[in-house]
C-alpha cells in the first residue's frame, strides 16, 4: 500500500489511479451512451409520426458523447495537483474543446433540418434561384458559426481575441495580396447570381468543356461533362470568359441533305418532298416549320435540303434517329432511291 502513496509528478500514484479511472469510465460511458442511442433511442424515435426527433438523435449523438468524455475527463484532471500554469492551462483547453464541440453539435443539428425541410420546399418551386443560393446559404452559416464558436472557444482559452483580430490588420495587404484569386472568384459568382447566364442542370460550353451544372458555390462551379467527368471551373471565368448556353436554344435545328439519283423525275423529286413535310409532321418531338427545298444538280446526285426544328427538352439523337430510319423506310416503299457517287466510261473505239 506504500506504493500507492509514492509521488510522481506531484500527486500520489492512488490519485492517478483514481483519475485514470475517472477518464475510462467516461470513456465507457461514451460507448454505452452511443449504444443507447443507436440502439433503444433511434428505435424509439422510428415509431413516432415526425421526422424531427429522428433527425435530432441522430446529429446530437455523436457531439453529445464527446461532450460526456471531455467534462468526465475534466473532473478526473481537477482531482490532481498542478502548478497554477499548468492547471490553467488544462482547464482553458478543455473549456475550449467543449466549447468547439457545442459548435459542431448546433451545426449538424440545423443543417440536418435544413436538409430535411428546407431542401424539398426549394426543390418544389418553379424558380431555380433558390436551389442555387441555398448550397451557398448553407456554407456560408456552417462558416459563420465556426467562426464565431473559434473566438468564443479562444477567449475561453484566454487569447485576447480583439487584439488577434486588429493585428491581421497588420497583415491586411499581404492577405489580400494572397485572396486576390478569392475575391476574384466571388465576384464572379456574384456575377452568375446577378446576369443568371445559366442554372443548375443547364448544359453550357466554356473553356472548352462541355457539360451540364451540378452546383454552383462562392468560390467555383462543379461542371459534369458529357463523359460523366466533373469539372471544376474558378467562377472568375465567367466574368470574361464566353458561356455558351446550350439550353437555353428555342429549338435544335437539324440540316439535312438528301441526294436522289438522277433517273428521278419532277414528280418524283415533288414527291420526296412531300414525304419529309409528313414524316416531320408525324413526329411529335419535332416544330411544325420546316424548310424543305430542291436545292442543287449536283455532281451525282439532285440535291434536296431538309431542315426541321426539335422542340427543347427532347431527346436530340433519338428524335434524328427515328426520323432518318423514317426516311428511309418511306423513301424506300416509294421507289425514291439514295444516289451514291458513280462513274461512266465511254470507251472510243476507232
Amino acid at each position: 500500500m506504500d506504493s500507492l502513496s509514492t509521488i510522481y509528478y506531484g500527486n500520489s500514484l492512488k490519485q492517478w489511479l483514481i483519475s485514470g479511472g475517472i477518464i475510462l469510465g467516461s470513456l465507457i460511458a461514451g460507448k454505452m451512451l452511443y449504444w443507447l442511442f443507436n440502439r433503444v433511442f433511434k428505435q424509439l424515435t422510428k415509431k413516432t409520426e415526425t421526422k424531427l426527433d429522428d433527425i435530432i438523435v441522430d446529429m446530437i449523438e455523436e457531439p453529445i458523447v464527446a461532450i460526456l468524455v471531455i467534462i468526465g475527463s475534466w473532473y478526473a484532471i481537477d482531482l490532481l495537483t498542478f502548478t497554477e500554469a499548468v492547471g490553467n492551462f488544462i482547464d482553458k483547453s478543455l473549456g475550449a474543446a467543449i466549447t468547439l464541440t457545442v459548435t459542431w453539435l448546433i451545426i449538424r443539428l440545423i443543417d440536418a433540418i435544413i436538409e430535411e425541410y428546407v431542401v424539398p420546399l426549394t426543390e418544389k418551386t418553379e424558380t431555380d434561384f433558390d436551389d442555387q443560393i441555398l448550397p451557398i446559404a448553407r456554407r456560408g452559416f456552417k462558416g459563420v458559426a465556426w467562426i464565431i464558436g473559434i473566438i468564443v472557444a479562444l477567449n475561453n482559452a484566454g487569447f485576447d481575441v480583439m487584439a488577434l483580430i486588429a493585428g491581421l490588420g497588420i497583415g491586411g495587404l499581404a492577405l489580400a495580396m494572397a485572396a486576390k484569386d478569392t475575391v476574384s472568384n466571388f465576384f464572379g459568382s456574384l456575377t452568375v447570381f446577378v446576369d443568371q447566364p445559366f442554372k443548375i442542370n443547364d448544359r453550357i460550353v466554356i473553356a472548352g468543356y462541355d457539360g451540364f451544372i451540378d452546383e454552383i458555390g462562392l468560390r467555383s462551379t462543379r461542371l459534369r461533362t458529357l463523359e460523366g467527368r466533373t469539372v471544376t471551373i474558378p467562377n472568375a471565368k465567367f466574368t470574361d470568359g464566353i458561356v455558351e448556353n446550350i439550353s437555353s436554344e428555342p429549338s435544335r435545328k437539324v440540316s439535312l441533305k438528301l441526294g436522289l439519283t438522277y433517273d428521278m423525275d419532277a414528280q418524283k423529286v415533288s414527291e420526296a418532298m412531300n414525304l419529309l413535310k409528313e414524316i416531320n409532321a408525324g413526329n411529335s418531338n419535332t416544330e411544325d416549320r420546316t424548310i424543305i427545298g430542291f436545292t442543287e444538280f449536283g455532281d451525282f446526285a439532285l440535291g434536296i435540303l431538309f431542315i426541321y426544328y426539335i422542340k427543347p427538352g427532347e431527346d436530340i439523337i433519338q428524335t434524328q434517329t427515328n426520323i432518318n430510319l423514317e426516311i428511309l423506310e418511306k423513301f424506300a416503299s416509294k421507289g425514291l432511291e439514295f444516289a451514291f457517287p458513280t462513274q461512266t466510261i465511254h470507251s472510243i473505239t476507232s
